[in-house]
């Protein structure tokens, strides 16, 4: 199954949504990295809906147009329940900053201390939009405490991903000053 159709399902377990709904609730997270739009979204599901996964009832609220809410049926809840059950995949490890740092040395020092300080602030913009989402989080389903430490510890990794982050750049410019002040003892 496709890891958005999966997102899908899981997200349905909680309550009923609009397409819309999954689509703000997708592109809000800090870890369903999908851009959430309306392409992905409603052809995951159509397929869902073809695997008898969800069903969908149309509601006319007065005055506005019609919308379609999506339902997780018995056999969603079994799918979520047996996908959840499948080893998890490596985790996957993609920093395009790291290419970028490979050839660095090309640069005079200060366009490469540019290079590191505009990263570092990214990282710092990250940690301060992270810790805001965690404190803004709505989207939990809050259905056990269980459940909320496991929401709380994913807000977390994402969190300590990026304060790891901050300290190695913090030690790589270290570790620069020091190689600069052996050249400059040569």
């Amino acid at each position: 199954m496709m890891y958005i159709n999966f997102a899908i399902l899981g997200i349905l377990s909680s309550q009923s949504l609009t397409g819309y709904d999954l689509k703000k609730i997708i592109q809000e997270s800090p870890f369903m990295y999908w851009s959430g739009n309306n392409n992905q979204i409603y052809k995951a599901l159509g397929e869902l809906l073809e695997a008898d996964f969800v069903t969908n009832e149309e509601q006319h609220p007065g005055g506005s147009p019609a919308k379609k809410i999506y339902t997780i049926t018995e056999a969603g809840k079994a799918e979520l329940k047996r996908s959840l059950q499948f080893a998890p995949e490596p985790p996957e490890f993609k920093k395009t900053f790291l290419i970028q740092l490979a050839w660095s040395d090309q640069l005079n020092t200060n366009e490469f201390n540019a290079q590191l300080f505009g990263y570092e602030r990214e990282i710092k913009q990250q940690i301060l939009l992270q810790q805001e989402k965690r404190m803004r989080e709505t989207n939990c389903p809050n259905r056990s405490p269980r459940e909320i430490y496991i929401w709380e510890m994913i807000h977390e990794n994402i969190i300590s991903f990026y304060n790891n982050e901050l300290m190695w750049v913090k030690k790589l410019r270290q570790g620069l000053c020091f190689c600069n002040e052996k050249v400059r003892a040569e």
